[in-house]
């Protein structure tokens, strides 16, 4: 379940990201967040905790002007083939990793169009290369196939229906497959 950036963004300057790592006091208004953006999507914080918990570096905060949480990143190691359903437990990552799953990135509006979905995207990247990963994977949801198709993303086949289902019914399984690093 991922919203990103509608509207074209003036980018950043290289290296200046402004995204932080989440802190497990971020955690409730995460949930806040996630449930304020997401209504057809509603995951219990014990969901977003875990996902925390089990790889907290793939956990970003994007703070809005007044230092509260703007957007935020939850993402993991995963395998591509079987994406997990929504509000589901993982128990624990994957021993192989073929993908760094976006679980989510969700950005308030005012924040939205300033480049910082391609931000935390070069972050998750990073992380995904220290792994030897070369897929980024998500769900789109809500309406967001088309940002992320522009984004480089791709639809996958053969995704379990349930899990895909469990979206919405627009929800789209997408990749990018990852360069190596320079």
């Amino acid at each position: 379940m991922t919203h990103a950036d509608h509207a074209p963004a003036p980018m950043q300057p290289p290296g200046r990201s402004r995204w932080r790592a989440m802190r497990a006091r971020d955690l409730p208004a995460v949930s806040a967040l996630a449930g304020r953006l997401h209504p057809a999507c509603p995951e219990r914080p014990a969901i977003l905790e875990e996902r925390y918990r089990l790889c907290p570096q793939g956990c970003l905060i994007l703070p809005d002007p007044t230092g509260n949480v703007g957007g935020y990143v939850l993402s993991h190691p995963w395998r591509m083939a079987s994406p997990p359903a929504l509000d589901t437990y993982l128990h624990r990552l994957p021993d192989a990793a073929d993908c760094w799953y976006l679980h989510d990135i969700a950005i308030v509006p005012p924040l939205r169009g300033r480049g910082d979905t391609h931000a935390a995207l070069r972050i998750l990247t990073r992380h995904a290369r220290r792994l030897g990963i070369s897929w980024l994977a998500l769900m789109a949801a809500e309406g967001a196939r088309t940002v992320w198709a522009h984004l480089g993303f791709t639809p996958m086949a053969d995704i379990p229906p349930r899990v895909t289902e469990s979206y919405g019914a627009d929800a789209c399984p997408m990749r990018r497959a990852i360069s190596p690093a320079p």
